[in-house]
């Protein structure tokens, strides 16, 4: 919990972290503040001081957007003219993924000097369990988390927030509590009271759509869930049932796991007005594959499947896949082939989801080397991204754009 009336007797911040169980706990979430922002304003420095939006043109969406544009009500995923229409004065910043890629490893290897035992969710957020590590750096956990967030802006200029707790899900729901720079814990003795008042929403994975199943049966706060017996909520959700038993009473046996294996790569996004829009639709696929290939050269993974998620105004869900004949990491390939999944759908829009993923996850090495001899230009195209990421990361975002970035 964060004492706000206390100081550091060290250094006088104001921003003091006091608990009984600080000392005891070690399951912890780093996330990182702002993460794509952070990153173009300490590259860029005239940018520090202004509001900052991650994303494409007018005709765009949002990848992230900078605490100076959230207060104005700017979130990820939402049309660029809908955040400019909120946020008039802020400065539009293309994506520039392979400077996130490398600051995201230089955060890694922080991270793996306290513990052997990390696992990355994405490029600006990673579990960690830090249990017996006490007597190799002679502190407790929560030590090394501060001496982590302060060496990420000493080295790297970029901040991170802690949530320290006794399992994964309260980990993840405290890194969230006090944002940005923030570290904040949840005990063991604490963690019912705390969950009840709480929305179910805090749950990972409850969208939208699950919130509006969840409320059909009165389920709004997590007091509402642990009114539920066990047996109900499975005969109502199935196996979701079982496993919102347990996370309302705080209970989360997942173990962190380092060597966790990736099943798939995705992003997806609902919109806040249904669109049949091509020209949305299409810069939505293309920010998604970016986000997906990013994500895939972070981890060194490539995958042999494209799969494209959308659903309809009245929830019909919709989901294609095409296999390649060679796994691949690539934005490129991944946009074009899930451009033409969603052109040979039939069924029309409007489109209150989209999503796109690769599945058949394996290593990278071997990936997008052969090319398909009906698709001559591919081998040119992968060269020309590669190319493109190494240029961008080093001279800015604006120093090379595509079209379809503009969308």
């Amino acid at each position: 919990m964060f004492d706000s009336g206390a100081r550091c007797p060290a250094c006088r911040s104001p921003r003091v972290t006091s608990h009984p169980e600080l000392f005891d706990l070690s399951i912890a979430h780093m996330d990182c503040d702002a993460f794509f922002a952070s990153v173009e304003k300490r590259d860029n420095p005239d940018l520090r001081d202004k509001p900052v939006i991650v994303g494409g043109g007018e005709r765009g969406v949002v990848s992230t957007a900078c605490y100076l544009a959230r207060i104005k009500g700017v979130k990820s995923a939402m049309p660029m003219f809908q955040a400019l229409k909120l946020c008039p004065d802020a400065v539009i910043v293309k994506p520039r993924f392979d400077a996130y890629v490398e600051a995201s490893r230089a955060i890694r290897a922080m991270m793996d000097e306290l513990t052997p035992v990390v696992e990355p969710l994405s490029l600006d957020e990673a579990f960690m369990d830090l249990g017996g590590t006490a007597r190799l750096h002679g502190r407790p956990p929560a030590v090394m988390l501060a001496r982590l967030v302060r060496r990420m802006q000493e080295e790297l200029g970029l901040t991170g927030s802690i949530g320290l707790s006794h399992n994964k899900f309260l980990a993840k729901v405290a890194s969230d509590l006090d944002k940005p720079r923030g570290f904040s814990v949840i005990g063991a003795g604490e963690t019912v009271d705390f969950l009840r008042p709480k929305p179910v929403r805090l749950i990972w994975g409850i969208g939208p759509a699950a919130q509006e199943s969840l409320g059909r049966a009165g389920i709004v706060t997590f007091s509402d869930l642990e009114r539920w017996e066990r047996a109900d909520l499975h005969a109502r959700f199935g196996g979701m049932g079982d496993r919102l038993w347990h996370l309302a009473r705080g209970q989360d046996a997942r173990r962190v796991d380092a060597r966790a294996p990736v099943k798939g790569l995705s992003n997806e996004t609902t919109f806040h007005a249904d669109t049949a829009d091509p020209d949305i639709l299409d810069g939505h696929i293309w920010r998604m594959a970016e986000k997906v290939s990013s994500r895939a050269k972070a981890k060194e993974k490539a995958g042999r499947v494209v799969i494209l998620k959308l659903k309809r105004a009245n929830h019909t869900l919709i989901t294609r896949r095409q296999s390649l004949r060679h796994p691949t990491q690539i934005a490129d390939t991944i946009y074009r082939t899930a451009r033409a999944l969603f052109d040979a759908v039939e069924e029309p829009g409007p489109y209150r989801l989209l999503g796109v993923g690769l599945s058949e996850i394996g290593p990278a090495e071997g990936a997008d080397v052969e090319f398909d001899l009906l698709d001559p230009g591919a081998g040119r195209r992968i060269e020309v991204e590669r190319a493109a990421d190494r240029i961008r990361a080093r001279f800015g975002a604006e120093a090379i754009l595509k079209g379809r970035a503009l969308r």
